[in-house]
């Protein structure tokens, strides 16, 4: 499936604003010669630019112009790790086992459901994340097509979901859940462990810009992972 010229623009721009290539308050081409430059339409063009404002990259001024926008100032108390690559960082190997994968509308009495998918489509994935070998995680992840079409053609067992989402959809912000429960049944089969066991469940929302990008319920092995913030004083005290 070739990529929406839109979505190359949006791509083109997202990686050179990232990168450094464009600084804050670096002035983008006008309409017109991007028109040129991509041998495409105004509403396109438009198209690319309101996906790149809205995930709050630029800044479109009426009569001056479009500029990168500069960064905001976010306080994490928690970052959006990248599983395989903390997995692959202790000398284990990682591997993602795909159990389910359905391109679908929302479900209508499902609020995470909307939630992802606005009035477009969704990708929902389970699936199974390993460690030499052992299950150490079951994955529920929802992602919301219209915001990440590319996601529809990934190959997201040679690449797990989240690494992927990484790699290619920047985010600006997260909301983190985590809590401990009995495992449910259908995930403790996959687990390999009784049903009720205890396990660590870290659920996450991420956007870009007021996009939803996805949402992720994530049961861990009890035994198997931790999470760990560092914090320091603030001039509040």
């Amino acid at each position: 499936m070739s990529e929406p010229l839109h979505e190359r623009i949006r791509a083109d721009f997202e990686k050179r604003i990232l990168s450094g290539a464009l600084a804050p308050a670096d002035r983008l081409p006008t309409e017109q010669e991007l028109m040129r430059h991509y041998g495409c339409s105004r509403m396109t063009v438009s198209r690319a630019l309101s996906t790149l404002a809205a995930a709050g990259l630029i800044d479109r001024r009426k009569k001056a112009g479009t500029f990168v926008a500069r960064p905001r100032v976010h306080s994490m108390v928690l970052d959006v790790p990248d599983l395989a690559a903390q997995i692959r960082a202790r000398g284990q190997a990682h591997r993602f086992r795909l159990l389910h994968r359905e391109a679908r509308p929302p479900r209508a009495d499902h609020a995470d459901e909307v939630w992802v998918a606005r009035e477009g489509q969704l990708l929902a994935l389970d699936g199974l994340h390993l460690a030499d070998g052992d299950p150490i995680a079951i994955e529920h992840r929802l992602i919301g097509i219209d915001a990440v079409p590319g996601v529809v053609a990934a190959d997201l067992e040679a690449v797990s979901p989240g690494s992927w989402l990484l790699q290619h959809i920047p985010w600006t912000e997260a909301e983190t859940r985590i809590s401990a429960l009995g495992c449910p049944p259908a995930d403790a089969r996959a687990l390999g462990i009784a049903a009720g066991a205890p396990c660590l469940c870290v659920e996450r929302r991420t956007w870009r810009g007021a996009e939803p990008v996805t949402q992720v319920r994530q049961l861990f092995l009890a035994h198997a992972y931790d999470l760990v913030a560092r914090f320091g004083p603030t001039s509040s005290g």
